[in-house]
């Protein structure tokens, strides 16, 4: 068994200690999830764990993320600040500044053991990413086994890739991803992977043993970050086959009314976003994308059931979400870095515990929330407090009914380009805030007619670029010291 790695300021507490009204707090992230992929929310995959945790809890189904990318993304979910401050808006060669205060130092600042297991891509993917665990600890993740993605694992060392290489599988797994990518990336396989190391249930069986095996102490804080369901399309059998590409709900189509504009333009016009796809391309894509968020499901069932052996559940705030989604074929278009729903819109469990004050649960919120409001929330449900430069909002406070409002709108932010979403309108600025995208959120939920040259909605559309330039006006770039 591969050892995972420690900082020396974790503390290991044995013999039976009374336990913190603070809550353990299990941080639940996956890659390119969409919202729509959640089998509660209508979605064709089945997720039957993470539907229960949305029946136990509060279901957000209009939260965004703040960039239509990884980096940026996570980036902001770090820092709570919005890509223009941070100077992230594309997938980067970035390190985050350990000095810059996150949700993860001032949890741990508060006494809570904390972990990671799996991906963060708060810095570059090269070399040996356990080279990185001092800037972990710095972090505030004291007890690390981080992986990079599935591209990256073909380059990068980790306990995982020492894992494939002492099963004699980590040759096949890097060949497998040179020749899809070098041909036809968007073909359609099982990785060469065994389904019990594969990346997913690498970080799922990790999780869940050194949760099984953490001594009773001080609350804990465990984030357990997946790497899937990102492309490649790879999931192992038994999942690889489990769902059947003819019984795969048609893509949305591409019948735009209204020009095409804005970050749309160029993904239609590039090879990589927009390839040749036939329509059983399209549906083994995403048959295989199924499987992979079952099997993601299945790893969250696991881990669960550690916490309540634990006697735990009750006990801990449990959170799910993704950094963004996936097209998956929804316009004839692969992957993200746009702001169409199925790119920007993520999925957002909360389940609170019992020990909190105003315990309400079982709740489907449509507030609008961002997702570095996740962040700011397990701050607030560990009674850690925040920096002055956070943008992020606890979504605790609503959970309790102590306000009965969240925010008016979303911001999602990438390459220059600016898109601000509320329940009526979505609309996404280029670079010098002109209007180049907007649909009608209530009368076309599917995006199919772009309304930013109509005349019914110019006023509506002037009201939003004024609420942009306020928004950007007051959310400066930090003052470096």
């Amino acid at each position: 068994m591969l050892s995972v790695m420690s900082s020396g300021s974790e503390r290991s507490i044995t013999g039976h200690v009374e336990r913190s009204m603070r809550p353990n707090i299990l941080f639940i992230m996956a890659d390119q999830f969409r919202a729509d992929a959640l089998g509660c929310v209508g979605g064709y995959a089945r997720t039957p764990n993470l539907d229960k945790l949305a029946s136990m809890g509060w279901l957000f189904t209009k939260a965004f993320a703040n960039s239509a990318e990884c980096i940026p993304s996570r980036v902001s979910l770090a820092t709570g600040l919005y890509p223009h401050q941070t100077g992230v808006d594309l997938n980067i060669e970035y390190t985050l500044d350990p000095d810059l205060p996150n949700w993860m130092q001032a949890i741990a600042a508060v006494d809570y053991r904390t972990s990671l297991f799996g991906k963060t891509h708060l810095h570059p993917h090269m070399g040996d990413i356990r080279d990185r665990l001092p800037l972990m600890h710095r972090y505030g993740l004291q007890t690390v086994d981080e992986t990079t993605g599935p591209r990256a694992a073909a380059v990068v060392r980790s306990n995982m890739t020492e894992l494939w290489e002492q099963a004699n599988v980590y040759a096949a797994y890097r060949a497998d991803l040179d020749e899809r990518f070098t041909n036809r990336p968007c073909v359609v396989r099982p990785s060469p992977l065994p389904l019990e190391i594969y990346y997913d249930s690498y970080v799922g069986r990790t999780a869940a043993s050194y949760l099984d095996a953490l001594d009773v102490g001080s609350p804990w804080f465990c984030w357990v970050s997946f790497g899937g369901p990102h492309e490649p399309w790879d999931a192992p059998e038994p999942y690889a086959s489990m769902y059947d590409p003819e019984q795969m709900p048609a893509p949305r189509p591409r019948k735009f009314g209204g020009a095409v504009e804005g970050l749309l333009k160029e993904r239609y016009s590039s090879d990589l976003y927009c390839p040749a796809l036939t329509g059983s391309d399209i549906a083994a894509m995403r048959a295989n994308y199924a499987g992979n968020v079952t099997l993601i499901d299945d790893e969250i069932g696991r881990i669960l059931e550690v916490v309540r052996r634990r006697g735990e559940l009750e006990q801990t705030v449990v959170v799910f979400t993704s950094d963004h989604g996936e097209m998956n074929g929804d316009y004839g278009l692969v992957y993200k870095a746009n702001f169409l729903d199925p790119a920007v819109n993520v999925p957002l469990i909360v389940v609170a515990p019992r020990l909190s004050e105003g315990w309400v649960n079982q709740t489907r919120s449509s507030a609008m929330v961002e997702l570095m409001d996740v962040g700011a929330t397990l701050a607030d449900y560990a009674g850690a407090g925040q920096s002055n430069l956070t943008r992020a909002r606890s979504l605790r406070p609503m959970m309790e009914r102590r306000v009965s409002s969240h925010r008016q709108f979303a911001v999602s932010e990438f390459a220059g380009h600016t898109c601000v979403v509320d329940d009526l309108l979505k609309v996404e600025f280029d670079p010098s805030l002109q209007p180049v995208l907007a649909f009608d959120r209530e009368a076309d939920p599917e995006e199919q007619a772009n309304v930013v040259r109509n005349a019914l909605y110019q006023s509506q559309i002037a009201a939003r670029r004024d609420a942009v330039a306020a928004f950007r006006a007051a959310t400066p770039p930090p003052v470096s010291s």
